[in-house]
């Protein structure tokens, strides 16, 4: 019996432990199904708000700035050459590259013995030639004299034989004696004919003697010109350039001795486009007397100078393209020719244009634009110019906040927290402090102690901030709920 009994037991215990797990099992079943067949919490989603800068467009009068790059030259250059050959006896103290010298200054000196010599013979032939002009202009008094007295003899001669001829008819005298007469006086005539042809004569020794004195007149001042030429003088004030020639050595005609550059005087050449070269057109299609700036880049030191267009090219140039522009320099100090230049030039001014900065404003010319609500609304603009990190476009946009950077996660539609000029943005909040009491700021700080996966450093930030009078309540929060409390 006590055997039946103690089975009895044990059975029932089986059976109310199997009946208990069976409960258990489908508890967990029912709360498993129940959690899958449960909807997800919905929640409402925040939307984002960017902070943008905008500005007010507003609308008024630029003068655009043209910027390109050009090359300074010299508008007076000369290549100092010598006319003719010969040995160099002497050179200027400034006679070397680089030196700076005065209008008038001799340069270089050529031996002048054969130009000398030159000179001598042709002033000898000059004293010929008007000796030779002295001797004709006596033959010529004397050529008259004879033409006088040969006329004389001639007019007696005449009256002679009229009177020999008159007492003939008379019958007192014979015909054989007019005859006589009438031959001397018609000899007379002849010799007048001959002395009136050596007048003549005389006369074309006197031009030629005239014509010889002109042409070694001629030949002196040549002579003399090659004389003169043996001194190379600098006709105008400059510096020279390429200075190659020492004393002593031999030169030939026409041979190149130096450049003779006007640093004083110097314009710039830079090149446009043709669209750029149209906008400074005016209504006569002339080039228009534009202000330039010009600027050199030295180390950090912008050397700058003015001037204004002068002209233009009168040709494109084999294989380029545009329209080559000259502008002449009021002032170049620091400036030497062949310097490359950044050329800034004024073009006419624009009316009713907007300048906003180049980042608010699309390859295509859109804009957001800012509305009521702080919302962006898409705008368009007409892109005039560009210039540097600005632009100057006309739109119906005027008095109109624009978004002076756009961002690829802007667009129609999207809140913004708008900044203004002159407007800071909010000043971030200072962090909310707690007191705590002696058992929360042991049990905190034992938490921290304990925990040997925080690095060393950040144990001892917190526990510093634990040991203050008033704690963050960021750190209190973050601690708990790790502690789980």
């Amino acid at each position: 019996m006590r055997f039946l009994r103690q089975s009895m037991i044990g059975l029932f215990l089986a059976a109310v432990t199997l009946g208990m797990l069976v409960w258990a099992v489908q508890i967990v079943g029912g709360a498993v199904q129940s959690r899958l067949a449960d909807a997800p919490e919905e929640r409402t989603a925040r939307e984002r708000v960017f902070t943008v800068n905008v500005i007010t467009a507003q609308a008024g009068a630029h003068t655009p700035l043209l910027e390109t790059f050009g090359e300074i030259a010299s508008r007076r250059t000369l290549e100092l050459r010598a006319a003719g050959g010969g040995r160099v006896i002497a050179l200027a103290d400034e006679f070397e590259d680089g030196g700076a010298v005065q209008a008038g200054d001799v340069l270089v000196r050529l031996d002048p013995a054969d130009a000398q010599s030159a000179l001598q013979r042709a002033q000898s032939d000059l004293a010929d030639a008007q000796a030779e002009a002295r001797d004709a202009r006596r033959g010529l008094e004397l050529a008259r004299d004879e033409v006088l007295a040969a006329q004389e003899q001639a007019e007696l001669r005449v009256r002679a034989a009229e009177r020999q001829t008159d007492l003939t008819q008379r019958g007192i005298g014979t015909a054989a004696a007019s005859e006589t007469t009438d031959l001397a006086a018609s000899a007379a005539r002849q010799a007048v004919l001959s002395r009136r042809q050596a007048l003549a004569q005389a006369e074309a020794r006197i031009d030629q003697a005239t014509t010889g004195i002109v042409r070694v007149e001629i030949a002196v001042a040549e002579a003399q010109r090659r004389l003169d030429e043996t001194n190379i003088s600098a006709p105008f004030g400059g510096t020279l350039s390429g200075a190659s020639v020492v004393e002593g050595r031999l030169v030939s005609a026409n041979e190149r001795l130096a450049d003779l550059i006007d640093p004083q005087d110097l314009e710039v050449s830079f090149r446009l486009s043709t669209a750029q070269f149209a906008r400074l057109l005016d209504l006569q299609g002339e080039i228009l007397k534009a202000a330039v700036t010009v600027t050199l880049d030295v180390a950090g030191v912008d050397l700058e100078a003015s001037g204004r267009v002068t002209r233009t090219s009168a040709a494109t140039g084999e294989g380029q393209t545009g329209r080559l522009v000259f502008a002449s320099l009021d002032a170049g100090a620091g400036f030497k020719p062949g310097d490359f230049v950044t050329v800034r030039v004024q073009e006419p001014a624009l009316e009713n244009v907007i300048r906003l900065p180049s980042s608010s404003v699309d390859a295509s010319g859109g804009v957001l634009l800012l509305i009521e609500g702080d919302r962006l609304e898409a705008g368009s603009v007409t892109v005039l110019r560009r210039q540097g990190d600005d632009v100057l476009v006309r739109g119906d946009i005027v008095g109109r906040e624009v978004v002076e950077a756009r961002s690829p996660l802007l667009g129609a539609g999207i809140a913004v927290k708008p900044l203004r000029k002159g407007m800071q943005p909010d000043p971030p909040t200072a962090p909310q402090m707690l007191e705590l009491t002696e058992e929360r700021r042991a049990r905190l700080v034992a938490f921290v102690e304990a925990n040997n996966q925080m690095p060393q450093e950040a144990k001892a930030r917190v526990l510093a901030q634990l040991a203050e009078p008033q704690v963050p309540a960021q750190v209190v929060e973050r601690l708990e709920s790790r502690m789980g409390g």
